[in-house]
């Protein structure tokens, strides 16, 4: 063993969980406010001139990115999985063909990402419920987004590879790396140059090209058993279906999110662009509190695989107990926190009092659920570090999927526009239950498998 494999290996079984956790979790936990940062970074900046139907133009498109992130995220989580799995058990090869395998893979769906993108960009508006004082916006917005698809592929799920041989700082500075510079040139190219959206777009664009640099770079001269040699993805090209299957509840979740925006912001519309634009402003602070629980999950999740490939059960039993507790504390302290702030965390992203007023309310609504769940990204992420991957999918399908998406037509019609908020709250409530149901019962199959 050499001695960058003998100092990972030291994190995932050589000392005491909570240090393991601390460790695999809080550059996790931040690598995902960084993200947050990304994600609210372009619709702050456009705020600032004053044009609502500006912010619903760029949030209104955000769904189709959401998508192409959740092919990334299922790469880089189902290939995390594997190859923590592998490294647990010994098997080094195995460890460095998957990581090569799913590189290529996002190379070659970003590339599919970006001519599917030109082709249907005019029908794919008309489907998001663009309207027409949105549409050139949304159409720039769309359209350069669309060249930087395939470094958008490998900048998020490479993050996320390289977490399985435990370079979680490495994982964090990625993406510090790629969000500094958006933030950074966000105002230059928004607010100076007066490039407006197009100035956002490209923004990211850059962005996302750095945080690549940087991970290719680190593999290269650090990375213990990630690789990147071509011939490696070769060596096992039908693993690729295990990644995905490992990692598509992940994407699953979050392309029926991306679905259940757009049914959202159809209904919406009936309402008018402010109810839109209230609607993508309350939604950031929801995101807050789920992208941190979901962050410390995620971040733990390689912790989860090692051990259940080197079979030890009482740690990983140790883990989901801690790791439990820390993600529910969490989740209700930043609940706390975005109540009490409510006001200014609408206001950093609508300037006109009465749409405000509507944000602030939609907001309560949605934040009422999202403490729960917590419960949801324990389950997905044990599941899929145990390779339970049919009852990980039932679990990511029921929260954005079987329950919202069926819960926003039917409250819209017994509340109007705040029973859109409202489904938010019931199928995230729902979705925490029945996860944990799913949780006890394969749980309980791992201890006797392990047994």
């Amino acid at each position: 063993m050499d001695a960058k494999q003998s100092k990972y290996e030291q994190l995932f079984k050589g000392q005491s969980v909570w240090r393991s956790i601390f460790a695999m979790a809080v550059p996790s936990l931040f690598t995902i406010v960084i993200m947050i940062f990304y994600n609210v970074a372009d619709t702050f900046f456009i705020a600032q001139l004053g044009d609502t139907a500006k912010v619903a133009s760029v949030s209104i498109v955000m769904p189709v990115f959401s998508i192409i992130m959740a092919l990334a995220t299922m790469i880089g989580v189902g290939g995390s999985s594997v190859i923590a799995n592998a490294f647990g058990a010994g098997d080094r090869e195995k460890a460095m063909n998957t990581s090569s395998l799913c590189f290529y893979t996002a190379i070659a769906m970003g590339a599919a990402g970006t001519v599917l993108l030109f082709i249907f960009r005019n029908p794919l508006l008309k489907i998001l419920g663009t309207q027409p004082e949105m549409w050139d916006d949304s159409s720039t917005y769309l359209t350069i987004l669309a060249c930087g698809t395939v470094f958008m592929m490998i900048s998020s799920s490479m993050g996320m590879l390289i977490r399985a041989e435990g370079a979680v700082r490495e994982g964090m500075y990625g993406n510090l790396v790629g969000t500094i510079t958006n933030i950074v040139l966000d105002p230059v190219f928004i607010l100076v140059f007066k490039w407006g959206v197009a100035g956002a777009a490209i923004a990211t664009v850059i962005g996302n090209i750095l945080s690549c640099t940087f991970y290719i770079t680190y593999v290269h001269r650090r990375a213990a058993v990630i690789s990147l040699e071509p011939k490696r993805a070769l060596a096992a090209p039908g693993e690729i279906f295990l990644v995905a299957a490992l990692g598509f509840p992940n994407a699953a979740s979050t392309i029926l999110s991306g679905f259940a925006s757009t049914f959202s912001n159809n209904l919406l519309a009936r309402h008018g662009t402010d109810a839109i634009a209230a609607r993508a402003a309350a939604g950031k602070a929801s995101m807050l509190i789920s992208m941190v629980q979901m962050g410390i999950c995620m971040g733990v999740q390689p912790l989860m695989a090692y051990s259940y490939g080197s079979k030890d059960f009482k740690r990983l039993r140790e883990v989901i107990q801690k790791v439990a507790l820390l993600t529910v504390s969490i989740g209700l302290g930043t609940l706390l926190i975005c109540f009490t702030f409510r006001r200014f965390i609408i206001g950093l992203f609508l300037k006109e009092a009465a749409v405000a007023a509507m944000g602030e309310r939609f907001m309560l609504y949605v934040m009422a659920g999202a403490p729960f769940l917590g419960l949801v990204y324990i389950s997905t992420n044990f599941l899929q570090a145990t390779k339970k991957a049919t009852s990980a999918i039932i679990v990511s399908l029921l929260r954005q999927g079987l329950l919202l998406i069926p819960l926003l037509y039917i409250m819209h019609a017994v509340m109007g526009f705040y029973g859109i908020a409202a489904a938010h709250m019931i199928a995230d409530i729902g979705a925490a239950l029945i996860a944990a149901v799913i949780f006890f019962v394969e749980f309980s199959r791992v201890r006797k498998e392990l047994a």
